[in-house]
């Protein structure tokens, strides 16, 4: 007789996610992938190089669990430079597989059963499966429909005695929204007493607009010391397929977030945190210059669009066009992004994957981390709609 149990799932609401969905959709109907959100373009030459080079010296092994020391060096001495804070190199820095894998890690280090997470909506979809996985529950609380900034109300409202951790992300994953100085003195304010954590996303911290400058929780004394913050050199250097990233926490949460990394992934690819180190002390500019570069993407793909029925939202930060599709259609999002990939032939991430309830507006999102003969191929079939 086959072998038969019942099989309860621990993350019941979750399938494929809608970025491997719409990748997909996009593949099989030759359409023009701004859905997913990684570059169609490569790193700097110099450090490829320096991975390719560190490979063949035998950079092949197991590294360090807590990342190699000169490429946390790098990484204090780059806080210090951006924010006028540098973090331990020895206890406050951790080099994770990503910054999924730090996410993760940190709600894992202090989120207990029946604990209370507040994520903020529309939030990357990694937030919620992480929070439920370590037995706490996402509370849900929307930005303001109008510019996705903080509804302190609603925030205010939704703490509770249960709430464990606060979930924050800028630049802002779908809207290109940014925090300023003054919300995160406001946070500091609200949270001020309570026994709760900060988790802050700022994988986009060098992709910012306008001659605005990225509030870090590194730059904001009270709140670090409470925060693990997350950041990522895939974004910055346009090296997704690495997976590596990093987290700056106090010694104390640092101590907790290595538990849970160490028996997570271990240690994340050796030769590639050594490329990094060396092309970090190089004194490369790039991620100094790399606001004016996306800024110059942002206001191209903008440009393009002069003259189609989509309604394109302000972009302060982060690499994400969000359009309102009303003008065109009256379909749901999730409906109009598929019609959009399989007859449009340009594929785009409905704002509601981002939501515990759909939005009120009928918005996509689409990505402009392309290259320009990428952007006008998209443009011009939008413009046809």
């Amino acid at each position: 007789m086959p072998f038969s149990m019942s099989l309860i799932s621990k993350l019941p609401k979750v399938g494929t996610t809608i970025f491997t969905v719409m990748s997909q959709l996009a593949a099989q109907h030759g359409a023009v992938n701004l859905g997913q959100g990684f570059p169609d373009f490569e790193g700097p030459e110099e450090l490829k190089r320096a991975l390719m080079r560190h490979t063949f010296e035998g950079k092949n092994q197991y590294a360090p669990m807590t990342g190699i020391a000169a490429l946390r060096e790098q990484i204090a001495a780059k806080c210090l430079a951006c924010y006028g804070h540098a973090p331990d190199v020895e206890a406050e820095i951790t080099v994770t597989s990503g910054a999924t894998e730090a996410l993760y890690a940190a709600i894992a280090a202090v989120v207990r059963q029946g604990d209370e997470v507040i994520v903020l909506d529309p939030c990357y979809d990694s937030y919620e499966p992480a929070i439920e996985l370590n037995g706490g529950r996402a509370i849900h609380v929307p930005l303001r429909a109008s510019d996705f900034g903080i509804d302190w109300q609603a925030l205010s409202d939704a703490l509770s005695p249960r709430t464990r951790m606060l979930l924050i992300n800028s630049p802002h994953n779908p809207s290109g929204a940014v925090l300023e100085r003054s919300d995160l003195d406001q946070l500091a304010a609200m949270i001020r007493g309570r026994d709760m954590y900060l988790l802050s996303d700022e994988v986009y911290e060098h992709i910012i607009f306008d001659q605005r400058s990225h509030a870090s929780v590194l730059a904001h004394a009270e709140l670090r010391e409470r925060a693990f913050v997350v950041s990522s050199f895939g974004k910055t250097y346009h090296i997704t397929g690495w997976k590596i990233g990093y987290c700056v926490a106090p010694k104390a949460l640092s101590v907790e977030f290595r538990k849970v990394h160490q028996y997570l992934t271990f240690c994340t690819f050796h030769a590639a945190q050594h490329a990094l180190a060396d092309y970090m002390a190089s004194g490369s500019t790039h991620h100094l210059e790399l606001g004016a570069f996306y800024q110059a993407k942002r206001d191209a793909f903008q440009s393009m669009l002069v003259g189609s029925r989509f309604r394109l939202l302000p972009v302060h930060g982060a690499y994400f066009q969000l359009v309102d599709y009303s003008a065109i259609s009256d379909q749901d999002d999730q409906s109009f992004a598929r019609w959009l990939t399989t007859t449009a032939k340009v594929a785009a991430i409905p704002v509601s994957a981002f939501c515990e309830a759909a939005p009120k507006q009928r918005l996509v999102r689409f990505c402009f981390a392309k290259r320009d003969e990428t952007l006008r191929a998209a443009a011009d079939r939008l413009l046809n709609l």
